[in-house]
């Protein structure tokens, strides 16, 4: 699902009429050439008509800009699928994560809005209502699941679809629990720590952090803000973007969150700060360590290439506690946006609707991507984290998915200050400060 190199590389995709050619910015990117899978020209022909909402065949070209760069291989073949299906339609893909949101809006200002873009869902889908086409009367907006569909509206307007619906919580080595007595999962932050003791005392880490990456802060801060939030998490963030409140009235944030990083630090990576997505994904694929933080299905695949054997669990965060607090999170937090004012605005409709209708899109989700359909018709993966999530929901329910309350901006400044945090050169109450700071610059005038 993700090529290991990938995740801070900027990645272009040139789809041409006669042959796929990837571009990759960045040294040591690996490119995904891999044809679609199951793109037969019979797959591809009853596929067609999926495709034909506008009855052309007119040249085209459509500029494709987005986050989530785990899933280019597989956005790779979803194109080249579509290519077989409209041969004159040539679409451009480009991909990157760590500055996405600084690099769409310097393309926004500058007039050059991509045919299809991203962003958080959410609250995120006003930050960029004004160029984004409402989808609510296209086919793709009656495949959407309900859940999908409720963060990706305005009003009564639709103005965004997803690559996929997500489990979040926290990824673990089943064998290496067993193995040093660990009977299940800790609820709790002191079972919690008691189990680290024991992953550390067999010679094991017990966490691979992520912390090099700003969007993992957001993905373990979520639950800990959802425990602040109690019944309206929504109100809770609303009052910190209006300066109305303070991380150090809530002691799950102040107290609970703070003291979890910290626990994953003292038990976790060498070198914390240099630990990026590629970094976890060989730690806890070699067996050696027991807990992986900020992540979800979409890390899956990659770890069962490098290690078939392993024996993946999947969990929520512990809190404090209070058992009831760790529950796995369930949704859609990513959302693609179609530029109202596109000068392909059908083909890219077209595309869009064939990727959430035909039969190859229908089965893109579980047999190439390997995620969790947004989509009603369609199965879900035959993954572990689908399945424990998929059971955790129905016995326990789910948690609120908090981070679409605000927006990424927001996050890849939270998640610079907490590397700030991690590194030593502010305290937990600069960090508080600053954070607050951040709430209000970024979010309280929206």
């Amino acid at each position: 699902m993700i090529s290991k190199t990938m995740k801070k590389k900027l990645l272009s995709v040139l789809l041409c009429t006669t042959m796929i050619s990837t571009m990759l910015v960045g040294c040591g990117s690996k490119s995904a050439e891999t044809p679609a899978a199951g793109t037969t020209e019979a797959g591809t022909e009853a596929d067609a008509s999926a495709a034909d909402t506008a009855g052309s065949d007119e040249a085209a070209e459509i500029y494709m800009f987005i986050s989530s760069p785990e899933y280019a291989d597989a956005i790779n073949e979803l194109i080249a699928a579509y290519q077989e299906v409209k041969p004159n339609v040539v679409i451009n893909y480009e991909t990157t994560q760590n500055d996405y949101p600084t690099l769409l809006k310097a393309k926004l200002n500058s007039g050059e809005c991509p045919d299809i873009f991203s962003s958080t869902s959410g609250k995120e889908i006003g930050t960029y209502l004004d160029y984004s086409y409402n989808l609510a009367d296209q086919p793709l907006a009656g495949a959407m699941t309900d859940s999908v569909k409720s963060v990706m509206m305005s009003g009564d307007e639709v103005h965004g679809l997803s690559i996929k619906g997500n489990y979040f919580g926290i990824l673990y080595n089943k064998g290496l629990f067993e193995e040093v007595g660990i009977a299940e999962f800790p609820q709790t932050m002191a079972d919690l720590e008691a189990a680290c003791e024991k992953l550390s005392a067999a010679g094991y880490t017990p966490f691979t952090t992520g912390f090099a990456e700003w969007w993992v802060y957001k993905h373990c801060f979520q639950t800990f803000l959802d425990a602040a939030g109690k019944d309206d998490v929504e109100g809770l963030v609303k009052k910190f973007a209006a300066g109305e409140a303070k991380l150090s009235d809530y002691p799950e944030i102040y107290d609970d969150f703070f003291s979890f990083i910290d626990l994953a630090v003292k038990y976790g990576d060498a070198k914390p700060l240099e630990a990026d997505l590629s970094t976890e994904d060989a730690a806890f694929a070699s067996g050696t360590v027991g807990m992986m933080l900020g992540q979800g299905a979409w890390v899956e695949a990659d770890i069962l290439k490098i290690n078939p054997d392993i024996q993946i669990g999947f969990d929520g965060y512990p809190v404090n506690d209070d058992a009831a607090n760790c529950k796995i999170i369930g949704g859609s937090d990513q959302a693609l946006r179609v530029n109202k004012d596109s000068k392909a605005l059908q083909p890219t409709l077209d595309f869009l609707n064939w990727w959430y209708t035909s039969d190859y899109g229908k089965t893109w989700f579980k047999d190439v991507a390997g995620v969790i359909p947004p989509i009603s018709d369609a199965e879900a993966p035959d993954m572990e984290v689908v399945k424990q999530g998929s059971a955790l929901e129905a016995s326990e329910g789910t948690a609120t998915l908090s981070i679409t309350y605000s927006t990424d901006s927001f996050h890849q400044a939270f998640g610079e200050i907490m590397q700030s945090y991690v590194a030593g050169t502010i305290d937990k109450d600069a960090a508080c400060e600053q954070i607050e700071s951040k709430w209000v610059e970024l979010e309280g005038a929206e």
